[in-house]
């Protein structure tokens, strides 16, 4: 071989070996893909439309102990970048949330997990990585710094008053557009997100639990005009009622 093919080479695989250690070291969601596919429906339960999810029947399949596995033995090290790790560390939120469910069958609210002295947010949910860890941990310790109001919008605590599950996973190629729909989609949902009565906007108690992380972004009524029209003079009340029963069965 020349010594210009020989650079050539040297040249590609140097090429070769930059990209595969640039790209995105996401899992592979597929399973998680697939059983949100087949277990999540959308639903009216209670006078509200939302996701609902078949956790007896996902309880069984066998895909979800290897999206169990998954998360135990992935180690979130390897992401580079914020969207990935925002991408993650929703799903993982997701995934634990519908864990701490299938593993307390039957239930009627995820919060029947727990009680007033340890509360399920703070109860370990599962593994990430071989460490164990609970919903509080990932929702309030690793997602909330990371100063991304939009997550209270997917992130979803198997309640009927949540945001809607997402019937595929999160990534990070496509996360924006992926937090803008779910976004707009509880924005959209008078009966959990938000309905107009004259110049009284009533939203959900989301707007008043996490009012810290929208001020950040402008204020509560700033963030929301980003996504549907609202008159300047309407007032903001976080008092439509959270109703915590299961969002499934």
């Amino acid at each position: 071989m020349s010594l210009i093919r020989q650079k050539f080479a040297l040249i590609v695989l140097a090429t070769i070996f930059i990209s595969n250690t640039t790209q995105a070291k996401e899992p592979d969601w597929s399973n998680y893909a697939a059983l949100l596919k087949q277990h999540v429906s959308i639903a009216e339960h209670h006078d509200v439309q939302l996701s609902w999810v078949n956790y007896s029947q996902l309880k069984v399949d066998a895909r979800w102990n290897s999206v169990i596995a998954q998360l135990e033995s992935f180690s979130p090290d390897q992401l580079t970048t914020r969207q990935e790790q925002l991408a993650f560390y929703i799903n993982a939120y997701n995934i634990m949330a519908i864990k701490v469910v299938v593993d307390n069958w039957p239930l009627e609210s995820i919060k029947d997990v727990g009680n007033f002295i340890w509360p399920v947010w703070k109860r370990t949910a599962g593994k990430i990585g071989q460490k164990e860890i609970s919903l509080d941990e990932i929702e309030h310790e690793i997602l909330r710094p990371m100063s991304e109001p939009r997550i209270h919008f997917v992130i979803v605590c198997a309640s009927i008053s949540c945001p809607n599950l997402r019937k595929e996973p999160f990534t990070a190629s496509r996360l924006n557009t992926q937090l803008d729909e779910q976004t707009v989609e509880f924005l959209g949902n008078s009966k959990k997100g938000i309905y107009q009565d004259g110049n009284t906007i009533h939203t959900s108690q989301i707007f008043s639990w996490f009012e810290d992380d929208f001020s950040k972004k402008g204020g509560i009524k700033v963030f929301i005009a980003r996504y549907r029209s609202i008159s300047k003079e309407a007032t903001i009340h976080p008092d439509i009622p959270y109703n915590w029963l299961l969002n499934g069965e």
